[in-house]
């Protein structure tokens, strides 16, 4: 399996919302991204649902400053 097919794997989440997310990350910003916000979307998709939920909607911070980073680009693709 190559890393990219991985990663679309780890983006298939048990809530539709997260999987339309993440995947627009991973088609859309994650080619183009430096490699310490990959690493940051990467350690995102070992989280837990709920976790990764409650990050994307601002009820919980991250300590890690490049995991809030890609939070942000992603809040900001349910903004568009």
């Amino acid at each position: 399996m190559s890393h990219t097919s991985r990663l679309r794997w780890l983006c298939r989440r048990g809530m539709k919302e997260l999987d339309l997310l993440l995947i627009n990350y991973l088609d859309n910003i994650y080619p183009s991204a430096d490699a310490s916000d990959q690493q940051a979307f990467e350690s995102l998709l070992e989280m837990a649902d709920p976790d990764l939920y409650t990050l994307v909607t601002g009820k919980t911070q991250s300590d890690d400053v490049q995991v809030m980073r890609v939070i942000e680009v992603l809040r900001r693709t349910l903004e568009r």
